[in-house]
């Protein structure tokens, strides 16, 4: 009775900006394992990808193991097709954008995401986001197309690709909270785990695979796992409040990455 009363005393708002902070602590450490891979050792991008889902799955194989096949039913299997298609597209501009310009910058860069995830809440998910949510999120956005400046002699294109990885991962987020209104976040992230990495080994096996040794497989093996963990996070953050809420906290992210 007693843990009943505390559980039921803590706020679902907490909650889920507790997950929230946990996810962007571990994607910041995902993403000095990526860059170190891909900038330190010379693996191609896509295969960086590959594997780093790849051995997610290898680490979430006992936990999907004993979630069973009961853990991937659904009626909504088109939707997680597209969703995961969504975020393989984000995770290949992602280490792409790692790998092109600094990781300041690309971190910076890739937190224009709020602004994607709360016009999307607002308009595709009916929710009700306050003036104070959209000041933060428009100033957010302003910072980021500061940083970018499209409009100075040094822009590149590579700088767009952390902000198209923004746009896709947002959609993939807007699915991700719809789908955690139907179903478990273990089904939601079931279904991320298996279908990344065929996905993901279309797109190294265009480029050309290349398999991880030395400490560039210490790193990748590094960045599965703390992928698998993250992923998991993200999704109970979602399936616990507002998308529109617990974005923001993502923020977190970047003096996490400019501190690791």
């Amino acid at each position: 009775m007693n843990q009943l009363l505390v559980k039921n005393s803590i706020s679902p708002a907490f909650v889920g900006a507790s997950y929230m902070v946990l996810a962007g602590a571990l994607f910041a450490l995902v993403n000095i394992s990526v860059q170190g891979a891909a900038m330190s050792f010379g693996m191609p991008s896509s295969s960086v990808a590959f594997w780093q889902y790849a051995i997610a799955l290898v680490f979430g194989s006992a936990w999907l193991l004993r979630l069973g096949l009961k853990g991937f039913a659904t009626q909504n299997l088109g939707t997680h097709i597209l969703r995961v298609l969504l975020a393989a597209a984000g995770v290949q501009l992602w280490v792409l954008g790692l790998v092109s310009v600094p990781i300041w910058q690309a971190i910076a860069l890739i937190m224009t995401s709020p602004f994607f995830v709360t016009v999307g809440a607002a308009l595709f998910l009916r929710e009700t986001v306050s003036v104070q949510r959209w000041a933060a999120t428009a100033v957010g956005f302003a910072g980021g197309m500061i940083i970018l400046a499209p409009w100075s002699d040094s822009f590149t294109v590579a700088a767009l690709y952390p902000i198209g990885a923004a746009a896709l991962w947002a959609s993939s987020s807007l699915m991700t909270k719809s789908l955690t209104k139907k179903e478990s976040a273990d089904t939601v992230t079931a279904y991320l785990l298996v279908l990344l990495t065929p996905i993901n080994a279309v797109f190294a096996g265009i480029e050309g695979f290349v398999i991880p040794s030395g400490n560039a497989l210490w790193l990748v093996l590094g960045a599965g796992l703390l992928t698998a963990l993250a992923q998991l996070a993200l999704t109970r953050a979602y399936a616990a409040a507002d998308a529109s809420y617990v974005q923001p906290f993502d923020h977190l992210k970047l003096p996490l990455n400019v501190l690791f």
